[in-house]
């Protein structure tokens, strides 16, 4: 040891070496690569002096520039033994550790590491000598289990801790240098002073290690066994293979390869796309038949052979036979059908018209997807139903590519290929209820689906041959064209269908319903008897719908009953009245109410459209000190707000006129409200009966309460026409509301009133507010108002407050 490094007997000054993932025990010899500049500078030094340096494991082995932090404090005092340069400026070194040392402090980091360190002076321990060879030999035997099962260990390893000497301290230093245990653990065997504890810590990392191995190595045997068996099972399909082919047996196969080929062929495709199949069937041929790529491309072939490429039905061209199955199958719908003759009448003339999409839209149950099958039976052509409620992925319209597994077709090509002819009819159902997300959107799918001139060539991703979707007849469904994507609504023809009236329900139930329930439930006509009051108060006080679905589950509700009785013997015959219902439907849902029959100030009736009919919506105004400030209620949308503005602003401009003082909108506060506030509403149609109940509140006087109104007011107090009509007088009509008032512009639509209706009501048009408040605030009631009492049986109870938690809407959805 160079005498310049001794300070005292205990404390050398020395350089210090940190090692990377390394620890290195005393009687160790190693040898390994050096190449930070620091390391090498601090071995030169080393060299210079007595060749004796301090290896010391740093903490973190991404650390690249270690400081004193990132060091152990213990270490191991090493001998350089030989050192050889390596190219790239890297240097080998071979070590002997000769003692454990501790750092007492670091006295310099550049150009290397040096420390002042003392040597650690090892404790032995006191154990009895039976105990400490119970350690000994417990250290030596799981040593040699460790070493049966560690891939890479020699005999003279095992046969150097065999034959060591009993000594704890040292069996412990030479065992953790020799096993895969972490730099960490080992680090901690290096910092204990005791041999007794030293040698139980690395007994208790032998045991960890065995288990390590044993499982490392049950997991190489099952790959193993995996790979022979993989090799195994090669050799045997293919003495298979030579065994079939001796006996004959793959003439079966080569058939079916040439039954492929044979349909590809008369399919009579484009000659580009005939021999893209035809090479997949050859493909088919060259592979194992149990291969699973042998499976993804029968799947594939057989798909595109199923596909009706040039499959069609006979069309029926007979108007009159068409006629007939649509005014068997449905009730009403007049102008529906209408359309639908046009629509083949134009077809039988033309030979044949391409690209033409109709769009059913109407609220849920009036009979959207009965009437596409009644099309598809006029027309005598197949039929086929695509869902399209909550599709979100634009895989689900073309298809996936056949690369993936479990890939398949889209939506459009399984319809057509369920449906066998390539001129079907394609029901889109629920197209306003499509969605989108990250993977993809299906409603600019469509755009080709539904467009004439790109739906001539339809690419499907699984297919990839283009197919000739021009000869289908789609129709779509939908409840709210609001939510259906601009350029796919430009590229349909759209078709209403309103919601019906009581009449029509009763002839519904009459004509179909109650015949469907009958044959679902095995009864005769005889048996069960449903006579017309029943089924009327079931419409009125039982339902609350624009179709007839609510209405077909409570006729199926009596005749399930019914069946009971019958059943039971309790009854041969049984006849349903109105008084009946109780005991078949329970309590009435819907109690029989007509509008208030009183005049009152700031009260008005307004009239709305729902999704399940027209509604009567009372709109309430008060008056009350203040500072200007309109406030408005009742769960309101935009459009509402600002039309109940427009109003406010067309009374402050002509306040003189209507007696109103013209401050009112700095002394008072005015708060509108539109009751059942848990129903969204929204519409500009509520605007004159805003704008009456305000100057009614502010003027005192009161409103006519048999009068119903509805249209959009401007600013210049003009009144603008709305939709709904046929729905919103309907309303009036069962709430016992004999006059309504209704934008002039919107006359042309009152012949689409029900019959009835229009007979009772005593509709009133009008193109400003002030012919409004002439008739509703100073109304002269024998005037234009009809006498004659309305029909009982026509008076249902619609009220605001039996509303479901839809939105009311004062116009028509366009």
């Amino acid at each position: 040891m160079a005498t310049n490094y001794v300070f005292d007997e205990n404390i050398i000054r020395i350089p210090v070496l940190p090692l990377r993932g390394l620890t290195i025990f005393p009687d160790m010899i190693l040898h390994f690569d050096v190449g930070r500049e620091k390391s090498i500078k601090a071995l030169d030094e080393a060299m210079k002096n007595g060749q004796m340096i301090l290896l010391v494991a740093q903490k973190d082995v991404k650390t690249d520039l270690p400081t004193e932090k990132d060091l152990y404090k213990v270490g191991t005092i090493a001998i350089i033994r030989q050192i050889l340069k390596l190219a790239g400026g890297s240097v080998r070194v071979m070590i002997e550790g000769m003692s454990r040392a501790e750092i007492i402090s670091v006295i310099q980091e550049t150009p290397f590491f040096s420390a002042d360190v003392h040597e650690m002076a090892q404790t032995s321990s006191t154990l009895a000598s039976a105990k400490k060879q119970a350690y000994i030999r417990k250290a030596r035997q799981l040593f040699e289990t460790y070493a049966e099962l560690a891939p890479k260990m020699t005999g003279d390893v095992i046969l150097n801790v065999v034959s060591m000497d009993d000594d704890m301290g040292r069996l412990a230093d030479y065992i953790i240098q020799n096993i895969s245990a972490k730099y960490t653990d080992k680090q901690k065997i290096l910092e204990e002073k005791s041999d007794l504890l030293r040698l139980k810590k690395v007994i208790r990392i032998l045991m960890e290690e065995i288990e390590i191995q044993k499982a490392e190595l049950s997991i190489q045997n099952k790959v193993n066994e995996q790979l022979e068996k993989n090799q195994k099972e090669y050799f045997l399909r293919e003495q298979i293979k030579v065994i079939q082919d001796e006996l004959g047996e793959n003439d079966e196969y080569a058939e079916e390869i040439n039954a492929y080929k044979r349909a590809i062929l008369n399919l009579k495709l484009a000659e580009e796309y005939e021999t893209k199949l035809l090479r997949e069937a050859s493909r088919l041929s060259k592979m194992q038949y149990t291969s699973p790529e042998s499976g993804v491309i029968r799947t594939y072939l057989d798909t595109c052979i199923e596909l009706p490429w040039n499959n069609e039905s006979k069309e029926r061209t007979d108007i009159a036979a068409a006629r007939r199955i649509l005014d068997q199958d449905h009730y009403g719908l007049e102008k529906v059908k209408e359309r639908i003759i046009e629509f083949l009448a134009v077809r039988k003339l033309s030979g044949g018209i391409k690209g033409q999409v109709l769009c059913l839209i109407g609220p849920p149950g009036t009979g959207k997807t009965s009437v596409a099958k009644s099309v598809a039976r006029a027309m005598g052509r197949k039929y086929a139903r695509v869902s399209l409620g909550g599709v979100r992925d634009e895989a689900d319209i073309r298809g996936h590519r056949k690369t993936y597994i479990g890939a398949m077709p889209g939506r459009i090509l399984n319809a057509v290929k369920q449906a066998g002819t390539k001129n079907c009819v394609i029901l889109l159902d629920e197209i306003d209820k499509l969605g989108n997300d990250f993977r993809g959107d299906p409603a600019s799918a469509l755009l080709e689906v539904l467009d004439t001139e790109q739906n001539v060539a339809f690419r499907d991703h699984y297919v990839e041959i283009p197919f000739d979707l021009s000869n289908v007849l789609f129709i779509t469904t939908a409840n709210n064209a609001d939510t259906i994507p601009r350029p796919l609504f430009d590229r349909m023809e759209i078709i209403e269908l309103t919601s019906y009236t009581d009449e029509e329900k009763l002839q519904i139930a009459k004509k179909y319903l109650i015949k469907k329930q009958f044959k679902k439930s095995g009864i005769y006509g005889s048996m069960l008897k449903i006579h017309d009051d029943a089924i009327r108060r079931i419409i009125e006080e039982y339902t609350k719908e624009s179709g007839v679905r609510t209405l077909e589950r409570e006729i199926a509700r009596i005749c399930n009953k019914s069946a009971v009785l019958i059943t039971k013997k309790t009854s041969k015959k049984i006849s349903v009245h109105a008084s009946d219902l109780e005991h078949f439907l329970g309590v009435a849902h819907y109690k029989k109410t007509n509008a208030e029959k009183v005049d009152r100030i700031g009260v008005v009736n307004g009239l709305a459209w729902t999704s399940v009919g027209g509604e009567l919506l009372e709109v309430e105004a008060c008056i009350v000190p203040g500072t200007g400030k309109i406030e408005l209620t009742g769960n309101l949308g935009d459009v509402m707000k600002e039309s109940a503005k427009a109003a406010l602003t067309n009374i402050r401009k002509n306040a003189e006129t209507l007696g109103i003082d013209k401050d009112f909108y700095k002394i008072y506060d005015i708060h509108v409200h539109f009751p059942e506030g848990a129903i969204p509403k929204d519409g500009p149609s509520a605007g004159i009966a805003t704008a009456t109940a305000m100057i009614s509140a502010l003027t005192k006087k009161p409103v006519a309460f048999d009068i119903a109104m509805t249209g959009e007011i401007t600013i210049t107090g003009r009144v603008l026409p709305i939709g709904g009509l046929k729905e919103k007088t309907m309303a009036a009509f069962r709430n016992g509301i004999k006059n309504v008032i209704i934008p002039k512009e919107n006359m042309a639509d009152v012949d689409e009133i029900d019959k009835t209706v229009k007979s009772w009501l005593n509709i009133i048009p009008v193109s400003n507010i002030d012919e409004v408040l002439n008739l509703a605030l100073r109304f002269d009631k024998s005037a234009k108002i009809k006498k004659e009492k309305m029909p009982e049986e026509y008076i249902s109870p619609i009220k605001t407050s039996d509303a479901p938690s839809s939105v009311i809407n004062t116009s028509l959805p366009q």
